[in-house]
């Protein structure tokens, strides 16, 4: 082989490239933290049982036994509620059994240290009950979330007098948070694997994270205003389709009423 065709000795030397340690804590703890909000607000398709009554119907025994909840002053009714709950709770999935516990938990433990300066006044079981009628509310209203369909769920807002419109903007709200927040997820991800060694600007591209998001998020908002005009949008929004009624309603309305009865029973009014 002539001289010529020879490697040259620089392209021959092995290279041996080790990047600089550096702490990516800002960028992993704003990824996780993107992920975790994500969750809560993520609504996956509920997957009501055949024995759970009508959207609407279930909002508002949701909404009853929550206010009874509120005003009882025997502690019993509290804890009929809770093992309503608990009970319900175990035929849940896996992972919305965790949602429940999750937010039902933080909610009784946020109320139970907001009372806790009430036993200097010599009221300490004021903290407990305030923590638990907390759980028993968050747990009914996540399971009436985690158990109807998005659909249904804001169809059945039409029961209590809640304009289309409003029902509309908070439909597509909640969509379009939950999709900015995955492009959020993703380019924090993309900005992780493309910061190879030390990054000094790693702080300052998280406001180009946020330009990102704010130009998406004008985009998404155009073409749904673009696609609203073609389809001829008038104002009218449908948020779901007839409801028909169930032959469960019967048992849940009759479950309900002796409820009702119970608790005016057991706060002295009959």
């Amino acid at each position: 082989m002539s001289a010529g065709n020879d490697i040259p000795e620089w392209l021959a030397t092995p290279q041996t490239y080790e990047p600089l340690s550096d702490n990516s804590t800002f960028v992993t703890k704003s990824t996780l933290s993107v992920a975790a909000a994500l969750r809560q607000l993520r609504l996956d398709d509920g997957r009501p049982s055949p024995l759970s009554p009508v959207a609407p119907f279930k909002l508002a025994l949701a909404l009853g036994a929550i206010v009874l909840n509120s005003l009882a002053h025997n502690l019993m009714v509290t804890w009929i509620l809770l093992a309503f709950v608990l009970v319900r709770a175990t035929l849940l999935p896996r992972a919305a059994l965790a949602r429940v516990v999750a937010v039902a938990g933080a909610a009784a433990l946020l109320s139970f240290l907001l009372a806790l300066p009430a036993a200097l006044i010599g009221q300490p079981a004021s903290a407990v009950r305030l923590g638990l009628k907390a759980l028993v509310s968050a747990g009914l209203a996540m399971e009436v979330a985690l158990t109807t369909p998005v659909a249904e769920l804001t169809g059945g807002l039409r029961a209590f007098r809640v304009p289309n419109l409003v029902i509309m903007t908070l439909d597509l709200a909640l969509r379009n948070i939950v999709r900015l927040g995955d492009c959020a997820l993703e380019t924090l991800t993309a900005l992780t694997l493309r910061s190879v060694g030390r990054d000094e600007g790693k702080r300052a591209s998280m406001g180009n994270v946020g330009g990102t998001l704010l130009v998406r998020a004008s985009k998404a908002a155009g073409d749904t205003f673009d696609a609203m005009r073609c389809r001829g949008f008038e104002g009218s929004y449908d948020g779901g389709g007839q409801v028909r009624p169930r032959a469960a309603d019967v048992a849940w309305a009759i479950a309900f009423s002796l409820f009702v009865v119970l608790f005016l029973h057991l706060e002295g009014i009959i």
